[in-house]
């Protein structure tokens, strides 16, 4: 305060030490422990089993906000469209696993079934895939094929078909498949994906859509190519059939041609019209049918020696126990298969995910 040439000092209260301690005192905290980690991690609540079961059953989380009026026309179509490309695919291959072709059409419907539950991509097509088949191909043919004579009858019965030891073989292989993957994802080593670039997927695609052209190559010319795996088995693949090209079914190679330029053809007019088409035009259903019926009627497979998938079995086989020994001697082609079968599932699903802006759980 100031009067004239006299200055006095109004004391105010000051934000003294004591309130300084008092306002700042020491917080006494908690540690957790170990023990602590443990209840909180397997303690229950009502909280935590909702997300439990989200995280499991990712249908849950979708399905009761799926958009009927919108959606389900475009789905059903595609699911069509889709799921008779499967069924081709799932025939040809079980070629490539040496087993008949009908068991295709299980490895075609049952995996659907199963995604559709724990699945949280929405595009990909859960079947067969060529890399994974002669992967498994080569262990069938390794323990039966090309097996010897005394170590096959340790392993199967005297009286078993060739045919029915090649099947065994396949399953109790993909069962072991089924394993390491199921245990892999309980543990939850999906978190690897973070660290999938994207040059790397797109890479791992391509590499795996090369490897489906060359495996499709023996099919186009009907040759008799040897299962090659292993590193290089692509340039083997290539070096046997460019080597014994003059051996090509002339007919084989034409229809394929033809069928192939229709498809591509047809799929052209289907992504340039898009927006003018109602629904795209399912060319794979109709060549599927018109080739079919050409063949049966000018009976190719007698007058061209045109190969044919034949007689399916009907109904469905009988499950079989897998097989122990095969379980035994294929433990490192299984747990290479499970890799192979995730990395090429989550490369394929990563493009559409990033395409659509969606997030992929790769522990599923």
């Amino acid at each position: 305060m100031h009067s004239g040439n006299q200055h006095y000092i109004v004391a105010r209260p000051a934000y003294s030490e004591i309130s300084f301690k008092e306002e700042n005192q020491q917080v006494e905290r908690y540690h957790k422990t170990a023990l602590d980690h443990l209840r909180m991690y397997f303690g229950c609540s009502t909280a935590k089993a909702k997300k439990i079961v989200v995280t499991f059953f990712p249908v849950v989380s979708w399905l009761p906000a799926y958009n009927v009026k919108e959606w389900l026309l475009s789905d059903i179509v595609s699911g069509v469209s889709t799921g008779l490309v499967s069924v081709l695919q799932g025939l040809a291959f079980a070629l490539l696993v040496s087993v008949p072709a009908g068991y295709g059409l299980y490895s075609a419907f049952f995996p659907i079934l199963t995604y559709f539950l724990l699945g949280t991509s929405k595009h990909l097509s859960v079947g067969p895939f060529p890399v994974v088949s002669l992967m498994v191909g080569s262990v069938v043919d390794r323990m039966v094929t090309d097996g010897a004579t005394d170590v096959n009858s340790t392993i199967f019965p005297a009286d078993m078909s060739k045919e029915d030891k090649q099947v065994w073989v396949a399953a109790s292989v993909t069962f072991l498949v089924g394993i390491f993957q199921l245990a892999l994802g309980l543990l939850q080593v999906g978190f690897i994906v973070i660290y999938l670039s994207d040059p790397m997927i797109s890479g791992f695609t391509t590499a795996a859509a090369i490897h489906v052209l060359v495996s499709q190559l023996k099919f186009v010319f009907q040759l008799s190519v040897p299962g090659f795996s292993g590193p290089l088995s692509v340039i083997y693949t290539l070096k046997y059939i460019i080597l014994h090209i003059t051996e090509t079914n002339i007919a084989d190679l034409v229809i394929s041609f033809i069928i192939m330029g229709v498809v591509f053809i047809v799929k052209e007019i289907n992504d340039r019209f898009k927006s003018k088409l109602p629904v795209p035009i399912p060319i794979e259903v109709i060549m599927t049918i018109i080739a079919t019926g050409i063949s049966y009627a000018f009976n190719f497979k007698e007058n061209y020696d045109v190969d044919i998938v034949g007689n399916l079995t009907s109904g469905y086989q009988a499950p079989l126990v897998p097989n122990t020994a095969v379980l035994q001697q294929s433990f490192g082609d299984a747990f290479s298969i499970a890799i192979v079968g995730f990395a090429v599932a989550f490369s394929v699903a990563k493009v559409y995910a990033i395409k659509h802006d969606y997030v992929l759980d790769g522990n599923q």
